[in-house]
């Protein structure tokens, strides 16, 4: 067994990531009795990234504008692949540009 399967709240993270928001959520009361470290990184990460992205979605669509929607979504893409591959390699990387700023605003998670 690899010392990245041992990793205390590595499923929660990485169900964070997935079902969208959903998976968020879910993963805030997997979380909640035990409240690793590792699992509460990645659900702000994820949490965030979410949240930006519903933000985001109507005012992207109300350009009207397929550049700016398709833009939205790559943008989203790469950031939610960048974080999710580090929920199953067990790194605590910062989602780039926004990650600080979501460890900050969600401390409470």
């Amino acid at each position: 067994m690899s010392q990245n399967n041992s990793i205390p709240g590595k499923s929660s993270a990485i169900i964070s990531y997935l079902l969208f928001f959903l998976g968020s959520i879910i993963a805030i009361f997997m979380n909640m009795e035990d409240r690793h470290d590792f699992a509460r990184f990645h659900i702000r990460q994820s949490f965030g990234l979410h949240f930006i992205f519903i933000a985001l979605a109507p005012l992207s669509t109300g350009f009207d504008n397929w550049m700016i929607s398709f833009s939205l979504y790559v943008f989203y893409s790469i950031l939610w692949l960048y974080g999710f591959i580090g929920a199953i390699s067990g790194k605590k990387q910062m989602i780039p540009i926004l990650g600080s700023l979501f460890q900050k605003l969600f401390k409470v998670l």
